[in-house]
């Protein structure tokens, strides 16, 4: 019985990216491009893998040219990057990366703290990276930050997240995550959202993003799965945060979701042995413990 569950979820590997970006170690090049090639192999159809921002300002991605140029693509995986502006997607392009994700904050002050930039201002520069994407034939996908809460403002207004929405659309890009950056979301607070947005937009043009910070996140994850979601963006062994949110926590762990769904019989494609072999593979190369339930159950046994 499906109990009006989809069948199959698509997992969105982010943990080379968003789960590395905050980390104060730096990860070697190399352990980077054999995590990734792990990963390639777990039967993940997406990874995100690195950010082309400026070092400055995440140097724990400052290696984006190197690693992408020399991880091994494996067939049927996506591998995307973040490009903040025209001089990363130069970068990227010259990478060969598949897939450009450009992002935004739903709150003026997080924009301003992430990028340095008001919301207004990265409308014009991300409509440039789209267009630019486009005319390269690269897939594009967007993020809108902040969507359930600020850590600086407190409430988002729906409507503002509708509206940014739109504008992502009507730039062309193909696929839209809503981020809850700070992990404030509850899943009633999910429902309401998610009914608005689609009444404009069909399910499979929406992922979710969530950090557990508050330990919320499965419960996130169930309230959008009854809303029809299939894509949702998780990081191995709940790596990650944002350096410009103060407040923010690990991601939703991949294999946590992993378990969840396949338990519940819902398709993931993905090999629970090879995931928890490149869990332990980056916990090592980390020196510190990963914050997913399955890798501290599974470190027991």
């Amino acid at each position: 019985m499906s109990y009006g569950l989809p069948k199959k979820v698509f997992i969105r590997e982010v943990g080379p990216r968003d789960g590395l970006q905050n980390e104060s170690k730096f990860i070697a090049t190399q352990d980077k491009i054999d995590w990734i090639n792990q990963l390639s192999l777990t039967g993940l159809n997406y990874i995100e893998v690195t950010s082309f921002v400026n070092p400055t300002w995440i140097p724990a991605l400052a290696d984006a040219d190197t690693v992408t140029k020399q991880i091994k693509k494996a067939p049927g995986v996506t591998y995307a990057a973040l490009v903040p502006n025209r001089r990363g997607l130069d970068r990227a392009l010259e990478s060969q990366i598949d897939e450009v994700s450009v992002f935004i904050s739903a709150s003026e002050s997080h924009n301003k703290e992430n990028i340095n930039k008001t919301i207004s201002e990265t409308e014009i520069v991300l409509s440039e990276v789209v267009r630019e994407s486009i005319a390269n034939n690269k897939s594009i996908r967007g993020y809108i930050s902040t969507v359930f809460g600020c850590p600086f403002e407190g409430k988002v207004e729906i409507n503002e997240v509708i509206r940014l929405t739109d504008s992502l659309f009507e730039m062309g890009i193909e696929e839209l995550s809503l981020g809850d950056t700070i992990g404030v979301a509850h899943p009633l607070q999910v429902r309401i959202l998610l009914e608005e947005l689609l009444k404009r937009y069909p399910q499979d043009k929406i992922a979710m993003h969530f950090h557990n910070t508050r330990g919320t996140a499965m419960a996130n994850v169930l309230a959008s799965l009854e809303m029809g979601i299939t894509k949702f963006d998780s990081s191995l062994g709940g790596l990650g945060g944002c350096p410009y949110a103060p407040g923010a926590s690990g991601n939703l762990a991949t294999d946590d979701l992993h378990y969840m769904l396949s338990s519940m019989g819902i398709q993931t494609n993905i090999n629970t042995a090879k995931l928890h072999s490149a869990a332990l593979f980056i916990q090592e190369k980390m020196k510190k413990p990963l914050d997913s339930h399955t890798v501290k159950y599974r470190m027991k046994e």
